[in-house]
């Protein structure tokens, strides 16, 4: 099986403990995740995600937390799955003006670089999802509104 990493960053105009707190909170993530429907708690360290797939289906993840230090790292990822296995990586850190917010996702999948090119055409480019997501937390933390519609389920986030 092959990996296929790939990374963003974003700064937020809020300081890295509020930052922290919203994302440590996974129950947020469908206020910008762009095909995350709804986000369970399971337990603290266990969330179940409801992510709308090809063709309107649901997929369902369960997502542990592999690593928290609180206001500057955390580390969670899909339980071991045949085929796919996702861990993110998110690390916060003070910059001039707020937090510095970089994204690491590591997507360990079958058939790579076939797989990947198979994303890409089905529109779910990882580079452009990760990013996309963290405009919108941006937008969300600093001004309580989503704006940014790309790599999102249609209509999830407003008028397409």
């Amino acid at each position: 099986m092959a990996s296929r990493e790939v990374k963003a960053t974003i700064a937020i105009d809020h300081p890295a403990h509020e930052v922290y707190a919203f994302y440590r909170d996974m129950t947020h993530f469908p206020l910008f995740l762009g095909d995350v429907m709804a986000v369970e708690a399971v337990d603290p360290d266990r969330y179940r995600w409801t992510i709308q797939g090809p063709l309107g289906s649901e997929i369902h993840w369960i997502i542990d937390i592999l690593e928290a230090r609180p206001d500057t790292l955390l580390r969670y990822g899909t339980e071991t799955t045949e085929g796919l296995r996702a861990i993110w990586t998110t690390n916060f850190e003070p910059v001039d003006r707020g937090t510095g917010v970089r994204v690491t996702q590591s997507l360990h999948m079958p058939f790579e670089p076939l797989s990947g090119v198979l994303l890409t055409l089905i529109g779910k480019s990882p580079q452009g999802e990760v990013e996309a997501n963290l405009r919108r937390l941006k937008e969300l933390l600093e001004t309580g509104k989503v704006t940014t519609l790309a790599h999102a389920v249609p209509g999830k986030f407003g008028a397409r």
